[in-house]
């Protein structure tokens, strides 16, 4: 995702500047002064009674003043800001932007609505919307399932139709990441599971599914590097990939590749180790799905095979020794020997493993690789006057993204670390009353991208979790 070039309460899109629909109303808090920062009612894309009634329960019994009203602005604001629901061929449809950019990731989407899942079963307008979102998702892959973001116009050629790779009308970017292919079966079977329905799980989402595995299997480079190159003119070296966009070479060893992160960073290395443990996962829920609604167990089989592999293939290359941590998770090997050791904010991360379950929280290797991230030894780990957390070289050096702030208290199991995530996060606003995609870790006014949705309603999540299981932690 490109955003280097955003500033604070404005986004340039395309060369446009897109002005913030809610920011700016804040200006400087004083204290005790909380001012209205949503979306009115009546602007706002879209409203569940569920999130609705979630957040005045929540203000109801939760006396930090500050919270509740972080909680009022965060929680509902991708429903607020970035859905589009209508109804195509009978069918739902919903069109999720990030915020500041006119575009859909099939990543940010899932994440995005994720938090939302826990309330279909009370809302079925909500239902709907998420159906939507797996329908429209759908769609992307069959489009081009090496891409990762989209455009609601299928014909609209946008400002990266420059680069070097394969692009198509309507495709926004197409740097290809496992995660991206991941997310979209995480929400579906979720989905499923949670509803029970199984109208979105048609013929063309087995299809796409069919795309995932065969994509898959291509970036497991048995035979060679496979169909996907992708260059870009740019001064900024992650986002392009070396040896005429192929990158770095690797020795086939059963993982999976993948040419960017889910920072949209190149990747050095890539077999990508956090988003192949995602990988996992989710393969055996497609299994799952496809075996038990389309009746395809030949298709089961494969991608139950194939989950195996890398399974297999992680424990042998995925661990390496660290003279301080002990075993700990690489962040990318190449097969070879080579590995690289560091955390990146953006999730799916070793942070976030258990938060997409792909590893128990207890497992020793990951406690171990938990101590190692969140430390001086993870090289974007950033400590400083405002707080602490880890960054990447998306933003650059000494800037913290609240998300890994926010992981951080999602994966742990001690109340006390909880407790000090959720005053950093609530410390480090910057007066704005949202999160955002980072700030300076001696300033939380020096910030990037005021409108981000997905770190804000992912920060709802995490204070509705710990209000319906640890209220005490709120104070």
């Amino acid at each position: 995702m490109q955003r280097r070039n955003f500033i604070r309460n404005t986004a340039l899109v395309g060369g446009l500047a897109l002005v913030d629909p809610f920011h700016l109303a804040a200006g400087t808090l004083n204290k005790g002064q909380f001012p209205e920062v949503r979306t009115p009612k009546g602007k706002r894309h879209f409203e569940s009674k569920a999130i609705e009634k979630a957040i005045k329960e929540f203000g109801k019994n939760v006396k930090d003043e500050e919270l509740t009203w972080l909680f009022n602005n965060c929680f509902p604001n991708t429903l607020d800001t970035t859905v589009t629901y209508t109804e195509k061929d009978g069918k739902p449809d919903t069109y999720v932007i990030t915020g500041d950019i006119d575009a859909m990731w099939l990543r940010d989407s899932s994440a995005q609505v994720w938090p939302y899942m826990a309330f279909v079963d009370k809302d079925d307008k909500l239902k709907k919307l998420i159906a939507g979102v797996i329908n429209r998702q759908t769609q992307y892959i069959l489009k081009d399932p090496y891409a990762n973001a989209f455009y609601d116009d299928p014909q609209k050629k946008g400002e990266w139709t420059s680069d070097f790779t394969d692009m198509k009308p309507g495709v926004h970017e197409r740097k290809y990441e496992i995660d991206s292919l991941c997310y979209p079966i995480r929400l579906g079977y979720n989905y499923w599971k949670t509803t029970g329905d199984t109208a979105p799980f048609d013929d063309q989402w087995k299809k796409a599914v069919g795309e995932i595995l065969k994509v898959f299997r291509d970036q497991q480079q048995k035979d060679g590097p496979g169909p996907y190159s992708f260059q870009r003119e740019t001064a900024n070296a992650t986002d392009t990939r070396s040896l005429k966009g192929f990158g770095y070479p690797v020795k086939p060893v059963g993982l999976i590749c993948s040419a960017f992160r889910p920072s949209d960073d190149a990747t050095v290395f890539s077999f990508l180790i956090p988003s192949n443990f995602f990988a996992v996962v989710s393969l055996k829920q497609a299994a799952e799905m496809v075996e038990a609604l389309a009746g395809d167990l030949a298709l089961a089989t494969e991608l139950k095979a194939l989950a195996g592999e890398v399974e297999k293939a992680l424990k042998q290359y995925a661990v390496v020794n660290h003279p301080q941590h002990g075993d700990i998770y690489a962040f990318e090997v190449d097969g070879y020997g080579n590995h690289l050791l560091m955390d990146d904010a953006n999730v799916p991360s070793l942070l976030a493993l258990p938060y997409l379950d792909a590893v128990d929280i207890d497992d020793p290797i990951y406690q171990n690789t938990r101590k190692f991230v969140w430390s001086p030894d993870n090289p974007f780990f950033f400590k400083g006057k405002a707080a602490e957390g880890i960054g990447g070289p998306h933003i650059g050096m000494d800037m913290v993204w609240p998300m890994s702030i926010i992981m951080r208290a999602l994966t742990s199991t001690d109340g006390k670390e909880i407790r000090e995530c959720i005053a950093m996060l609530k410390a480090t606003h910057g007066d704005t009353g949202f999160m955002h995609e980072s700030f300076h870790k001696d300033d939380p006014k020096n910030f990037t991208r005021s409108w981000f949705a997905w770190t804000n309603t992912l920060f709802g999540e995490l204070l509705w979790d710990t209000y319906k299981k640890q209220p005490g932690l709120l104070g």
